[in-house]
Parts: structure tokens; C-alpha cells; sequence
């Protein structure tokens, strides 16, 4: 979400209830506060956003794409606690678990706002 639009990081909250109701609840959130470098702009609070994340289970990560800053950390620590979700999955299927619950599923992402976006629209535009 971008820290200065309320609006976008309510799209979280909705997004967040999608993914659970896809993948179920076993899987790895972030939720990630975008344009840090904007902090005089911000709209979306620190203690706001980190609530909602540990109130879904997800880790909640300050970036900024324009200054590179947080985004390697991020995929870093999310590529690790993926390979340990999958790990311990490896591990419970060794020890006689359902092989249903840890099965591959596939994802389908509806980005709703390009069924409505002009060819002049986009998350990059200024104005």
C-alpha cells in the first residue's frame, strides 16, 4: 500500500481476505507501507498498519521503491520464511500427513482497476 493514500491501504485489507479465502490460512503475508520517502504525506499510520498485520498474521515492512530502501529485505526475509513453511510441510508429509492439505494450489489475480484503467492511467502517473 502506498503510505499516503488511505484508500490504497484499505485495498490490503480486502486483498488480504481474498488470498484467505484462495489459499487458506497457512500461507506467507506481508503487508508492505510504500513511498516512506514521503513520510510529510503519510496517511496511513506506523502503529495502524503494524495492528492490522499482527492481527492477520502477516509481517509489515516500510519501503520505498524510489530510495531502494527495505525492498531487499523484504524479498529476502519473505524467500526465507517460505522455504521454512516448506520445510516444515516436507517435514509433517514425512511423518504420515495428509498429502491434501500441503498440496500445490494455483492462484488467479483479478486486478479489478485495469477492467476500468484509461491507457493514460497507471501507478506511476503524477497529478
Amino acid at each position: 500500500y502506498d503510505v499516503t493514500d488511505e484508500d490504497s491501504f484499505q485495498k490490503v485489507k480486502n486483498w488480504v481476505k481474498e488470498l484467505r479465502k484462495m489459499l487458506g490460512n497457512e500461507i506467507c503475508l506481508c503487508i508492505v507501507g510504500n513511498k516512506i520517502d514521503l513520510e510529510k504525506d503519510r496517511h496511513v499510520s506506523v502503529e495502524e498498519a503494524e495492528g492490522y498485520a499482527e492481527s492477520v498474521g502477516a509481517k509489515h515492512y516500510h519501503t520505498s521503491a524510489k530510495l531502494n530502501k527495505g525492498i531487499e529485505e523484504l524479498f529476502l526475509d519473505l524467500c526465507k520464511r517460505m522455504m521454512e513453511t516448506a520445510q516444515a510441510e516436507e517435514r509433517s508429509r514425512g511423518n504420515g500427513a495428509s498429502h491434501t492439505s500441503t498440496a500445490r494450489r494455483g492462484v488467479q489475480i483479478v486486478d479489478d482497476e485495469l477492467l476500468t484503467a484509461t491507457p493514460a492511467g497507471g501507478c506511476c502517473t503524477s497529478g
